[in-house]
């Protein structure tokens, strides 16, 4: 894995390990403000409830209030849901109108009203905010709610129907409950939000330290590769000299023949991989120049069409013209020849490649397309592809000569440009897609 590998995953782990945080610690907020806002529901519902038993009117003594507010068959009068009660054992909560202060601290008014519907009443003793007029028209407004009992603004109110006909309307100030709860849901983003700063910095020191290792191997692997490869490089020269001597005493044969190709071969290899490391390594920004893409592409094309040609397959150019970019010449010339060498050498015989290059309709990406013919690429893992020393289908590729890097680099190669390269298969055309 190269150092930049590394990296990336480090993001990926940082990003995943934020995003869970949040989604966990936004589900706790969640469940505490519903919890809390069903328990204030509960409540609230249970002093409207008692008012609308006393037909709006508050008494100022109460006796046993388990006694006034149960039934023959022991059903409270609230008949509030199970969940919400179970809450509020579990934690200790009991309905305001236990408390002997609740007759003063109570802010409600009431309107009653006789079976055809006309105003018999209007309570507002227990409040200085409404006037009459005011509450027989909140009252008219909240009975024409499906809901018989629900909120408006912050108030609560409920409709119900009184024991000698008619119905009442109970409307209860709850701006104290309603602000408790926003005050919680602030309160909660807050948190919330330096939760997140603070473990930020902390998963980032956590995961810098945990890759420190794996940096440090992919930096003596890529030493290793480099001085491995100089070291290879002398006794290749000298193999290669002494064979050559050899054929020229007259005793050239299939066995030195042989052994030329596989020192080639060698040679081939060790400059592969020379040029994997360099690949990935970092490019200086400053060294780049406005390069011709356009040409680069179109020159790099037409050298390889006699080798197309000689093997009996087609090429076809859809190159798009003035595309220019910030870059090195070689390497967007080796990535170029990468991939169009890769096409001919895996294309089907008498098959057709394709090389396109273009930008979005917004020219923020320029896009180099190089496809070939490949009938048998169903159901390849085309990610595998750009892994080094990776060859696809043995049997297929058993005559193709290559080490299986030469992706590998391309792929490095557009790291440097913080692009990306990627393959795909559809209707036997396999395609590979380079993202400037």
């Amino acid at each position: 894995m190269s150092e930049k590998a590394i990296k990336r995953l480090k993001n990926k782990f940082i990003v995943t390990a934020m995003v869970s945080f949040f989604v966990v610690m936004t589900f706790i907020a969640g469940c505490i403000y519903v919890f809390n806002a069903l328990m204030t529901r509960g409540q609230i519902r249970d002093n409207i409830e008692y008012i609308v038993e006393n037909d709006g009117v508050l008494p100022m003594q109460y006796e046993s209030i388990e006694s006034e507010n149960t039934s023959d068959n022991g059903d409270t009068i609230a008949n509030k849901n199970d969940f919400v009660a179970q809450l509020e054992k579990l934690f200790g909560v009991e309905s305001e109108y236990f408390s002997d202060e609740f007759y003063y601290s109570t802010r409600y008014f009431a309107v009653t009203f006789t079976e055809e519907g006309d105003v018999e009443r209007v309570i507002t003793s227990h409040t200085a905010a409404v006037e009459g007029n005011q509450a027989v028209t909140y009252a008219n407004t909240v009975m024409k709610r499906w809901l018989k009992f629900g909120s408006y603004d912050d108030y609560y109110y409920m409709v119900a129907d009184r024991d000698n006909g008619g119905q009442i309307v109970v409307v209860l100030d709850c701006s104290t409950q309603v602000s408790i709860n926003r005050r919680l849901v602030l309160l909660a983003c807050i948190l919330i939000g330096m939760g997140m700063v603070i473990s930020t910095a902390v998963i980032k020191s956590w995961a810098g330290r945990i890759i420190q290792p794996e940096i440090k191997n992919a930096e003596l692997q890529k030493a290793f590769i480099t001085n491995a490869s100089h070291e290879l490089k002398t006794p290749l020269a000298v193999i290669k000299a002494n064979t050559e001597m050899l054929e020229m005493m007259g005793t050239e044969n299939e066995w030195t023949q042989s052994t030329m190709r596989q020192v080639d071969r060698l040679t081939g290899l060790v400059q592969n991989l020379v040029l994997v490391t360099k690949a990935g390594e970092k490019d200086s920004k400053e060294d780049r120049v406005e390069t011709d893409f356009t040409a680069i592409v179109k020159d790099t094309a037409k050298s390889f069409e006699p080798v197309a040609t000689s093997d009996g397959k087609t090429m076809e150019l859809s190159i798009a013209d003035g595309i220019v970019m910030l870059a090195h010449e070689g390497d967007i010339r080796q990535i170029a020849t990468l991939l169009i060498d890769n096409a001919i050498k895996y294309c089907d015989k008498n098959g057709k490649i394709v090389v396109g290059l273009g930008t979005d309709k917004k020219h923020k990406n320029i896009y180099l397309r190089v496809s070939n013919d490949y009938e048998s690429g169903a159901g390849i893992d085309y990610n595998r592809f750009f892994d080094r020393f990776y060859r696809g289908d043995q049997a297929h590729n058993i005559d193709k000569e290559g080490y299986g890097v030469g992706l590998s680099i391309a792929q490095g190669l557009m790291e440097r440009y913080h692009g990306d390269i990627k393959a795909n298969w559809r209707d036997g055309v396999i395609t590979f897609t380079c993202k400037f």
